[in-house]
């Protein structure tokens, strides 16, 4: 599945599996906050891209899904190198999904999420 946001920051699916997946992305000098450090946004980002690859080989054909809140939790800087993720699908219902992440950068556990995603059926209503 294309998606530009995730090419726009660098971000690779890796494995892709129902309830499963594993994303990385390479720290680069552009996506450092003032203070030399990977933006907060971009590890959120790296986790909710890696949600949505585990989520989506789960739906039914003609089924979607969308975020509906992500908890992060930030432990240690990254400056630069590698982030991975590896999420698993935590509970999967016909409307809501849960989800988990953790992110590493090698053997180091810089961040964990959980997300909740809504499963739904799109209409062409405006």
């Amino acid at each position: 599945m294309k998606h530009p946001f995730a090419e726009l920051l660098g971000i690779h699916v890796q494995e892709q599996e129902p309830g499963t997946s594993r994303s990385s992305v390479a720290i680069t000098e552009s996506l450092l906050n003032p203070h030399n450090v990977a933006h907060g946004g971009v590890l959120y980002s790296l986790a909710d891209t890696c949600m949505g690859s585990a989520l989506y080989p789960m739906l039914s054909e003609g089924e979607l899904c969308a975020t509906i809140e992500i908890k992060m939790n930030y432990f240690a800087p990254v400056r630069s190198g590698e982030v991975t993720c590896l999420t698993k699908v935590v509970n999967k219902g016909k409307t809501v999904a849960n989800l988990a992440s953790e992110l590493f950068a090698g053997d180091r556990l810089v961040a964990n999420a959980n997300g909740n995603y809504a499963i739904f059926r799109p209409n062409n209503r405006i």
